[in-house]
């Protein structure tokens, strides 16, 4: 499996999710979907002040094999996006978890945050 770090939430379409505390939330995408799309060229995030619903997307990453869609893993408002992909989009390949998060978002739902896969149950899903 790849990288795969534990304290972090996951969701079936393959992004992460980092709880920072006082409602704010940093997602990404994982390991795994940066090793299935191949070199990333292109991230197209949502504008800051954009609301969000879980599982509807809000976004597009395209590598030189595909484009995927982003899919918001929970409901809030974006508060802030990482501005850095759009100079540098290969960092996702280079450090998912790090440098390459996608966007923060201030949660209008806190509960939904219970129903996020952990590490181990991320692992199960991608080796099926």
């Amino acid at each position: 499996m790849s990288n795969l770090p534990q304290g972090l939430s996951y969701v079936e379409s393959h992004e992460w999710i980092r709880n920072e505390g006082d409602g704010i939330v940093t997602i990404g995408v994982t390991d795994f979907a940066q090793e299935q799309l191949g070199d990333v060229v292109f991230v197209e995030l949502p504008e800051v002040g954009t609301d969000l619903v879980a599982a509807d997307e809000f976004g597009v990453i395209e590598s030189v094999k595909a484009a995927s869609d982003l899919f918001a893993p929970v409901s809030g408002e974006v508060i802030a996006i990482n501005e850095q992909l759009a100079d540098d989009p290969e960092l996702v390949n280079t450090d998912p978890y790090g440098d390459a998060w996608l966007l923060q978002i201030r949660l209008s739902d806190a509960e939904e945050l219970e129903h996020l896969l952990d590490a181990d149950a991320y692992s199960q899903l991608c080796e099926e």
